[in-house]
């Protein structure tokens, strides 16, 4: 197992419209380094995805992103300010403490992919 090595690993995020996850993802705080008619690479310092111009509502609908954070409050006041829940309809729960030693919140996209964000609670 020891020469078994990992550099990167990724999930491919549904899109049901790709121009408008692409807006959102951009106004969520997220660079979209590249992008053609079918995927788009996006990422947040050194974390990334990979968000594709592809759509299942069931595949949409149970997908689930994690995101840990420094400062979960000041992403919350992020999404907030940017009032990403009326710009895109999207469902939100302000942070709270959660029994697995986390406080996050969560936001829905356009495309209905449950994003938890958050931080370790020390």
């Amino acid at each position: 197992m020891a020469d078994l090595q990992v550099v990167e690993i990724k999930a491919f995020v549904p899109a049901k419209d790709f121009a408008l996850a692409k807006k959102f993802y951009a106004d969520l705080g997220f660079t979209i380094s590249w992008s053609d008619s079918d995927l788009a690479y996006i990422r947040c310092g050194e974390c990334s995805f990979l968000l594709q111009n592809f759509y299942h509502p069931d595949l949409a609908g149970n997908f689930m992103m994690h995101l840990l954070v420094p400062d979960v409050e000041a992403w919350w006041r992020h999404v907030e300010s940017a009032d990403l829940k009326g710009k895109y309809a999207v469902r939100t729960e302000p942070p709270a403490d959660r029994p697995w030693g986390l406080r996050d919140f969560t936001i829905v996209d356009p495309s209905g992919v449950l994003w938890r964000i958050g931080q370790n609670i020390k």
